[in-house]
């Protein structure tokens, strides 16, 4: 059976101080299977990544998110780094955008740290989740059920833990796409 995916759109909302493997992974991944995705972030332009331990590359920006609808895209990509995540968790527009993939029953894919962005939506909880363990209690106090698995998807939320776990979080990212 052919697959379908050439026609998703899946927006991935990073600003500068993302962790550049859980941004390029999933990108790479989506792209091999035909996936359109587009970049959404705070600024018009090209934000940089964060590579382990010193700024890494810039990519393009495709829309900002104050322009972008839920409605346009099939799935959410978040990935994680704590300066992106804080920026991202402070910005009215970026929480809007997350808490609406998430009313409509949209499939959100957060790791690592971006699992503080979702905690600002304000829709954890009684849903199964991982993160990062920094934000573990963070989670908890937000009402999710958090644990100590490489990917947890709890009705079309996609959680991983940190980089070593991409490989699975990316095949969940295409099992749940051709849902």
């Amino acid at each position: 059976m052919e697959k379908q995916l050439n026609r998703k759109r899946v927006a991935v909302m990073a600003t500068d101080g993302f962790e550049q493997s859980e941004f390029e992974n999933p990108i790479e991944a989506l792209n091999k299977e035909g996936v359109s995705v587009y970049v959404i972030s705070l600024k018009e332009g090209k934000i940089t990544g964060w590579k382990e331990t010193k700024w890494g590359d810039e990519f393009k920006v495709d829309l900002t998110v104050d322009k972008a609808l839920p409605t346009d895209y099939d799935m959410l990509v978040l990935p994680g780094g704590v300066i992106n995540t804080d920026s991202l968790r402070t910005n009215k527009p970026a929480i809007k955008f997350v808490s609406e993939f998430l009313e409509l029953g949209k499939p959100v894919a957060a790791i690592c740290h971006a699992g503080s962005i979702l905690i600002e939506t304000g829709l954890l909880k009684g849903k199964h989740l991982t993160s990062y363990i920094s934000i573990k209690t963070d989670l908890i106090n937000a009402g999710a059920d958090w644990k100590d698995e490489e990917v947890v998807v709890d009705n079309k939320l996609i959680t991983s833990r940190y980089p070593k776990d991409l490989p699975a979080f990316c095949k969940k990212i295409i099992e749940e796409l051709e849902n």
